[in-house]
């Protein structure tokens, strides 16, 4: 087994640099050699894994050789349940964990993630002083994997906290009011490690491999619900000073939607350039996929003239799905300052926490994928004075008199102590 065979059978370009005497493709002909060299009768199978198949050399693909390919992709539903149930062997679980549901709410994680879950579930059940694992334990590990830790120490000011806050509940109030979105797991408004002030975290109710145009479009429009709600909520009018009074409109933007305007970005560039889904240029891809098994990136493949035209429909895209967010937020604006005021309370809310609110129920009584609600964690190390423990706390000491050898009588001397000293060396022969 090769593993990263991409690292010794790249394409051959020596006949380029007049030498191909570079010890890469020495070490790639002494492999074609081999593998032709192979005694049929011994039975040996060699494999090779890589996720660039594009730059392999042709002459490491032909019939004979690596002739086989594997596609190994992320795993469904029930393989993901599979994966779990094998690093659960050796980890204690309580009553409460529900594998099927910890494998539905972690779609798109690959194996290694799965493992790092499991790990981390384990971590924090010991660290919380428990013997076993829990479903809490597994739904903030799948957070941590995909989100990082929690910073609780980033001090974050009232006002900042309050724009996270409409953000985030703008990503999630839309998606709960479209048809084709997906429904919302969590919000948040505590930092994490990997550099997110707050999320949303989407979870699918079923598993899907192919999406709508409808589906393109409502996530298009859930990614710029956070700037929209931004834009709605902290706006300001002001009325214009001198001859004019006209009413001037400050727009309050924030770089907190650098990531949903670059992920919207790329949405809006694949519906133009690859998916076929613009009246303009009909089924006409204008783009090629370079690394399909890494970052799925593509170069664009058309004349200057076209390029610019792509560009101004995805603006045109971006624009419509901009508005309609908008659009939505105004109308269910109560609802938005409800559970914007219920999040910056609580800081971290489910969906079924919100879903609760929309529907005017109780938020306090909602399922979490099957966890149990714990109570709020006290932090590691507390600042207020009546919380903080002495250090000696366990340590009892005892006073008693204690004799010194002078004073004790003969009747308390032992036996031994009562014997003349002797003969050093009797004492070491005895």
């Amino acid at each position: 087994f090769i593993d990263g065979i991409d690292t010794i059978g790249k394409s051959r370009d020596g006949g380029r640099f007049g030498g191909g005497n570079d010890e890469r493709e020495q070490t790639l002909n002494q492999l074609l050699a081999e593998l032709d060299g192979f005694d049929p009768g011994k039975g040996i199978i060699v494999l090779g894994a890589t996720n660039r198949p594009e730059v392999l050399d042709k002459a490491l693909l032909r019939p004979g050789r690596f002739d086989r390919r594997i596609t190994v992709d992320r795993p469904n539903l029930a393989g993901r349940l599979a994966t779990l149930q094998v690093h659960t062997r050796s980890i204690h679980l309580a009553e409460d964990v529900n594998l099927e549901k910890i494998a539905q709410a972690t779609a798109g994680c690959v194996g290694a993630d799965l493992a790092n879950l499991v790990n981390e579930a384990a971590l924090r059940a010991v660290r919380l002083g428990r013997s076993a694992v829990n479903q809490n334990d597994l739904l903030a590990a799948f957070e941590t994997v995909i989100a990082g830790s929690e910073k609780k120490g980033t001090v974050i000011t009232d006002e900042e906290k309050r724009i996270i806050a409409y953000h985030e509940v703008g990503h999630a109030l839309v998606a709960a009011k479209q048809k084709n979105a997906q429904p919302v797991s969590k919000i948040t408004i505590v930092p994490h490690t990997q550099g997110a002030l707050g999320y949303t975290l989407h979870l699918p109710e079923e598993e899907k491999f192919l999406n709508t145009k409808a589906e393109l479009h409502a996530m298009l429009v859930g990614f710029l619900a956070g700037r929209a709600a931004e834009e709605l909520v902290f706006d300001t009018v002001t009325t214009g000073a001198g001859r004019s009074s006209e009413e001037v409109v400050c727009h309050t933007m924030t770089s907190g939607a650098a990531n949903d305007i670059e992920r919207a970005t790329e949405m809006a560039r694949n519906l133009v350039a690859r998916f076929g889904m613009c009246e303009e240029f009909d089924m006409m891809a204008l783009g090629s996929v370079q690394n399909q098994y890494l970052d799925g990136t593509y170069s664009m493949s058309c004349a200057q003239e076209t390029y610019a035209a792509a560009d101004r429909a995805v603006i045109a895209i971006i624009r419509q799905c901009h508005e309609v967010a908008r659009r939505m937020l105004e109308e269910n604006r109560e609802l938005l300052d409800k559970i914007a005021a219920y999040l910056l309370k609580k800081e971290t809310i489910t969906g079924q926490e919100m879903m609760a609110i929309i529907e005017g129920r109780d938020p306090e009584t909602v399922d979490n994928y099957g966890a149990t609600r714990e109570e709020k964690q006290p932090l590691f190390r507390p600042s207020s004075p009546e919380v903080i423990e002495a250090p000696a706390k366990h340590i009892h000491i005892v006073s008693e008199p204690v004799p010194s050898p002078e004073e004790q009588t003969p009747e308390e001397q032992t036996p031994e102590e009562a014997q003349p000293d002797r003969d050093p060396e009797e004492n070491e022969h005895k």
